[in-house]
C-alpha cells in the first residue's frame, strides 16, 4: 500500500492516505484502502478503525481528475464502483465504529470518505467542500444523505454553490461531531476510539449493526443510481470542458454561455 499506511495499535486500526501533495484517489489508491477496511473489518483483535491523512494540511482532495481527463467511460464508472457502490457497502458491514480524522482540506471524494464513517472529527481550521459543480460534475452521491443530515435547502445551497466552509460551519451543520486543535485532530479520534475500546465488542458490533439497518433508508439502493448519475454527467461537453479546465489551471468555458 504505497499511497496508503495501515497500523494496527490499542484494538484502534489506523489508516492514513499518503498520497502528496493532496491525496487524491486512484483506482490503485482506492482498492488499497478498501482493503485496508477489509483487513479491519476481519481483524478480531479491532475494535475502532480511525481514517486520517499522512499528508500535512490535507484530508482528501477527491478523485483525481487528472486520471479521468480523457473522459473514458470505463475509467470513470471503475473509480465510481470503488468510490461509491464498494465503500457504502464495506462500511456498512464493517461490524465496528469507523472514525474520519480531519486535519486540513476535505474535498469532493475525500467528504464521501469521510461522510462513510460514523463519526468525523476534524481541527479546528480544517476545511470542507463539494467543488464538482466547478468541474462540470455532479456529487451525485451526497444528494441522498447530506439532506437527510442537514436538510434539504442547506444541502442545495452547498451542493450547486460549491462553496467551501470551515470546522465552525461543519459542527453547526451535524457534519462534525467533535473538534480539536490543529494538528490533533488524529489524537482526538484515538480519544475516542480508546473509549469505545472500554465497551463491550459484542454489544458494540451488534448494536453498530441495527443502527446501519435502521439508518441506511434505501441509502445503499440509491448508490448505484448515483454512480449512473456522474457517469452521464462525466461523458457530456460541459464535464470534458470543466475537468480540462480544472486540470489546466483556468476558467471553464461552458457550451451555453
Amino acid at each position: 500500500m504505497t499511497a496508503l499506511q495501515y497500523d494496527v495499535r490499542n484494538h484502534v486500526a489506523e489508516i492514513l492516505f499518503n498520497n502528496p501533495p493532496v491525496n487524491a484517489l486512484s483506482e490503485t489508491m482506492l482498492d488499497d484502502y478498501l482493503a485496508a477496511l477489509k483487513c479491519a473489518s476481519d481483524d478480531s483483535s479491532v475494535r475502532a478503525v480511525i481514517v486520517g491523512s499522512a499528508v500535512p494540511g490535507r484530508f482528501c482532495a477527491g478523485l483525481n481528475l487528472s486520471a479521468i481527463h480523457t473522459g473514458e467511460s470505463g475509467k470513470v464508472r471503475a473509480l465510481l464502483e470503488r468510490l461509491y457502490v464498494r465503500m457504502t457497502d464495506t462500511q456498512f458491514y464493517m461490524g465496528k465504529p469507523t472514525i474520519a480524522a480531519i486535519d486540513g482540506t476535505a474535498r469532493g471524494g475525500g467528504m464521501t470518505i469521510a461522510i462513510s464513517c460514523d463519526m468525523i472529527v476534524a481541527s479546528e481550521s480544517a476545511t470542507f467542500g463539494y467543488p464538482e459543480i466547478d468541474a462540470g460534475v455532479l456529487p451525485s452521491i451526497h444528494f441522498s444523505h447530506l439532506p437527510r443530515i442537514i436538510g434539504r435547502h442547506r444541502a442545495f445551497e452547498i451542493l450547486f454553490t460549491g462553496r467551501s466552509f470551515g470546522t465552525k460551519e461543519a459542527v453547526e451543520l451535524g457534519l462534525v461531531c467533535k473538534t480539536s486543535a490543529d494538528g490533533s485532530a488524529l489524537d482526538e479520534a484515538r480519544r475516542i476510539a480508546q473509549v469505545i475500546c472500554g465497551k463491550s465488542a459484542a454489544v458494540v458490533r451488534t448494536g453498530r449493526a441495527a443502527f446501519m439497518q435502521a439508518n441506511d433508508n434505501g441509502y445503499r439502493q440509491a448508490v448505484a443510481a448515483a454512480a449512473d448519475s456522474f457517469c452521464n454527467v462525466a461523458a457530456t461537453d460541459d464535464a470534458k470542458e470543466g475537468i480540462a479546465a480544472f486540470v489546466e489551471k483556468r476558467k471553464p468555458v461552458w457550451r451555453d454561455f
